[in-house]
């Protein structure tokens, strides 16, 4: 029989995206959305975290969009009076620290102001809970991310 944690990752086969381990936390992560601007491109990307802790039968879930964006940007530097040009900017935000933080549907609404996409992020929580649920585990969501 597969363990829990294979059965989450089996459900996510058919989805372009990546798994990553560390520390025993899990983070399966797809690109959702992009958008170009003049001379530089953002990415919309949809994480989820799991933690199986097979002695309790919990498992803890967390899921999160990160913005990212890279480019070339113009402006000037207002307290030298200088103007820079151009220059290569990158920037990235996660959505769980500082003014981005809140639930996926509150960042989902944010987002959705900037990108258009059509990724139902509840199907993947229910999907995955679901499975836990069906293992005998119990499912815990988390709005901060699972460590």
């Amino acid at each position: 029989m597969a363990s829990v944690l294979d059965e989450i990752k089996k459900s996510l086969e058919n989805r372009d995206g990546k798994w990553t381990e560390k520390k025993g936390v899990w983070s399966f992560s797809t690109i959702i959305a992009e958008r170009k601007a003049f001379l530089s491109k953002k990415k919309l990307t949809y994480s989820l975290k799991v933690r199986v802790d097979d002695d309790t039968k919990v498992v803890k879930f967390s899921e999160m969009l990160i913005e990212a964006g890279s480019g070339l940007s113009t402006g000037s530097d207002f307290d030298s009076g200088m103007s820079t040009g151009f220059g290569f900017k990158t920037e990235s935000y996660n959505t769980f620290g500082g003014a981005r933080q809140g639930t996926i549907e509150e960042q989902s609404s944010l987002f959705g102001k900037n990108y258009s996409y059509q990724f139902d992020f509840k199907e993947i929580r229910l999907m995955v809970q679901g499975i836990v649920e069906k293992a005998g585990y119990q499912f815990e969501y988390q709005i901060l991310p699972v460590k």
